[in-house]
C-alpha cells in the first residue's frame, strides 16, 4: 500500500498528509476525517508542516499550465454534490468514490450474514461490507495491510471496539476475529493490498464461515 508498513493511526495520518497513499486509502482517511474529529488537528498540523517545507523549495515552471488548471477545475465537486443529505451514513467523498449512497449498494452475499461490494483500484482491493448483528468474521491474518473504516454499527476484536468513524489498522502481525455488535448491522469500508489468510482451528473456521 506504501513503501513503508502502516502500523498505527498516526503513521496512516502522516501518509495521508504527505499524499503518498493509494487513492482508495486516501478516500478512506478523508471519510474518517469527515465523520470524526479525533485526528483533524493532527492532520492539519502535518499539512501545515508540509506547506512550510514546500515554501522552501525553488519554484519550477509548470508545463502545459492552462490545460492542467482546466483539468483541476473540471474535477472539482459541484455544489449539488456538496449539498447532499447529512443523514446518510456515507461521507461525501465515499459516495463520490463508489458512485452511490448506502441505500443503493449492489450487495453480494459472500457468506451467510456477510455481504460485500468490492472493486480493485490503484493496486488495492477496496470493498464495502455489511455484517449481520452478532456475526463472527472468521479469524484471519494478512499477507499485506488492511485498513477498515466503520460507517455504521460497530465490531470488536482483540484490540477493542470500533464504532462509526473508527479505523482499524492491521498487517502481517495481526491475527483477529472481528465480531459485529448485536444491536445493529456493522457497515464499513475496507482497503487491502494482499489476500487475507484464515487461521484458527478448522472447526471454528467452518462454523464462522457458515455463520453458525
Amino acid at each position: 500500500m506504501t513503501a513503508e508498513t502502516i502500523d498505527t493511526i498516526d503513521a496512516l495520518m502522516a501518509r495521508y498528509a504527505a499524499g503518498t497513499l493509494p487513492y482508495p486509502a486516501h478516500v478512506l482517511v478523508q471519510s474518517h476525517l469527515e465523520i470524526a474529529s479525533a485526528n483533524r488537528d493532527l492532520v492539519a498540523g502535518l499539512e501545515e508542516l508540509a506547506a512550510g517545507a514546500l515554501e522552501a523549495v525553488e519554484p519550477q515552471p509548470m508545463p502545459d499550465r492552462a490545460r492542467r488548471l482546466s483539468s483541476i477545475f473540471a474535477s472539482a465537486p459541484s455544489t449539488d454534490a456538496i449539498r447532499r443529505p447529512s443523514t446518510s451514513i456515507f461521507p461525501t467523498v465515499l459516495r463520490d468514490f463508489v458512485g452511490f449512497d448506502a441505500d443503493d449498494v449492489p450487495w453480494r452475499t459472500k457468506m451467510p450474514g456477510f455481504r460485500e461490494y468490492d472493486m480493485d483500484v490503484d493496486g488495492c482491493h477496496a470493498s464495502l461490507f455489511w455484517i449481520k448483528p452478532g456475526r463472527k468474521i472468521p479469524a484471519h491474518t494478512h499477507d499485506g495491510q488492511e485498513l477498515t473504516l466503520v460507517l455504521d454499527g460497530a465490531f470488536t476484536d482483540i484490540f477493542g471496539r470500533y464504532g462509526r468513524g473508527d479505523i482499524s489498522v492491521a498487517n502481517e502481525a495481526v491475527d483477529h476475529r472481528p465480531i459485529a455488535e448485536k444491536e445493529r448491522p456493522c457497515i464499513g469500508f475496507a482497503i487491502t493490498d494482499a489476500p487475507l489468510r484464515f487461521t484458527g482451528p478448522l472447526t471454528q473456521r467452518l462454523s464462522d464461515i457458515l455463520g453458525a
